[in-house]
């Protein structure tokens, strides 16, 4: 009897430390790459989405895209007893507003909130980009089937939305498929400022640009790899906050940076077969995306894509030149690893909306002192901590403790000066928060 109950406590210890948790496998089986390829055809047959297309046409356009992408969402909010609050949320851009704008036009997000039943007002996001192009940006009637960038984003968010919600959450959960990126990010611009007037407590946003393409323009073909991007620090720092990093640390610590963390160690413990590449930027090089806009906000936000881009199908006009086919077409998509792409962003959303709020206030202390000493709040829901400390070159959280009925611990024999230090709050299922960095001293 005594052996029984050793073994079920180490399952339940081992489930909890390596946040395990069987719904997590279900969600990533649930996922179809067969759904996935229809949504990306039905995209690929409104002929272009420019951001400046056809409103009217029930068959040609951004506006028919726009209405077909909120019917699917209310197709699945049917499914699970109107789970989902679908609605547009929309802003008017003035003609003149940036080279790309040539023509006064609203530009319309779609947007799907599923609620928690706990925290309701604190959100996870998962986007994709409506709208497409050619080689000429301001070209709105031009073929422009966008399968890749960016109807498969846009496909994975509207299959992410139909296998979550099955679930109950903490937290909720958003869906939205955002316009106007082609033209200067003004979808997400849009949707950050209303989350600002809303008061919403945003954990961060999953963007979602580009997940189906396997081989590079270099030669290189893998189904495994693919990248998070995340800026090192917000640019809403104050000038306090950067002179503290000088003598504390903290200049890869930054939200966005614990949020790329989270989804790599999400994506090690239930998909290890998968490459989750941490890149130490906010972008690709000159390059921008849907985050961005969210990151200038104060908000965390990454960048899922694909590893190895093929330019030549990316911004073009379709034509054949040099034996070489340009342009972005359905045939170049790769369904089963956008399907893999999908299961990514499914589990992290279920694995945040699941944990409790990360700590607010981490203080750290232990200076010319042989061990580090930190303390936090108090969380709402948590049922321990994990105290992660890593060496200061380290991308990933290498090391913890786990800490149960205490808001602070003192890491005995580990000096301050050598490794960098996070708290994160663990749930009662064994799911936890992105990590908090320490943000504040005490002696």
């Amino acid at each position: 009897m005594k052996s029984i109950l050793l073994a079920s406590l180490f399952v339940f210890t081992s489930s909890l430390f390596a946040q395990t948790d069987i719904r997590i496998y279900d969600i990533i089986n649930d996922v179809s790459a067969e759904r996935i390829e229809k949504d990306v055809t039905t995209l690929v047959n409104f002929g272009t989405r420019h951001t400046l297309s056809d409103t009217i046409s029930q068959t040609k356009g951004i506006g028919a895209a726009r209405r077909w992408i909120k019917s699917e969402f209310d197709k699945t909010s049917s499914n699970c007893d109107n789970c989902l609050e679908v609605f547009y949320q929309k802003d008017l851009v003035k003609k003149g507003d940036g080279q790309r704008i040539t023509k006064d036009v609203w530009v319309v997000n779609v947007v799907a909130i599923q609620r928690g039943n706990k925290y309701p007002n604190r959100f996870i996001i998962m986007s994709g980009d409506i709208d497409s192009r050619v080689s000429d940006p301001n070209n709105f009637t031009s073929e422009s089937p966008g399968a890749n960038d960016n109807a498969s984003g846009m496909a994975g968010t509207l299959e992410s939305a139909r296998v979550l919600s099955k679930y109950k959450f903490e937290s909720s959960i958003i869906y939205v498929g955002l316009s106007g990126e082609e033209q200067g990010l003004y979808g997400g611009k849009g949707l950050a400022a209303y989350a600002k007037e809303k008061g919403w407590d945003i954990v961060g946003i999953l963007n979602n640009d580009m997940i189906g393409n396997i081989t590079g323009v270099d030669g290189v073909v893998s189904n495994r790899d693919f990248r998070i991007f995340s800026e090192p620090v917000p640019p809403t720092e104050t000038e306090q906050q950067r002179r503290a990093r000088r003598f504390y640390g903290g200049e890869v610590d930054g939200i966005s940076r614990q949020l790329a963390r989270y989804v790599h160690k999400t994506t090690k413990t239930y998909m290890p077969e998968m490459n989750p590449m941490l890149i130490y930027r906010l972008d690709r090089f000159g390059r921008g995306g849907h985050h961005r806009p969210f990151n200038d906000a104060g908000f965390a936000g990454i960048r899922i894509m694909e590893a190895h881009e093929n330019y030549t199908q990316q911004h073009q006009d379709i034509r054949t030149e040099n034996g070489i086919a340009y342009g972005d077409v359905l045939e170049h998509v790769n369904f089963e690893y956008a399907k893999k792409l999908t299961a990514v962003n499914a589990i992290n959303l279920a694995s945040i909306a699941w944990a409790p709020p990360a700590p607010t206030t981490v203080e750290i202390g232990g200076i010319v002192e042989p061990s580090a000493k930190l303390k936090w709040n108090k969380v709402e829901g948590a049922i321990g901590y994990k105290v992660y400390w890593r060496d200061t070159t380290s991308p990933t959280w290498d090391n913890y403790k786990y800490v149960k009925g205490f808001t602070g611990h003192v890491l005995e024999g580990i000096v301050i000066d050598n490794y960098f230090f996070g708290v994160a709050a663990v749930g009662k299922d064994g799911h936890e928060s992105p990590v908090t960095f320490p943000n504040a001293v005490f002696r």
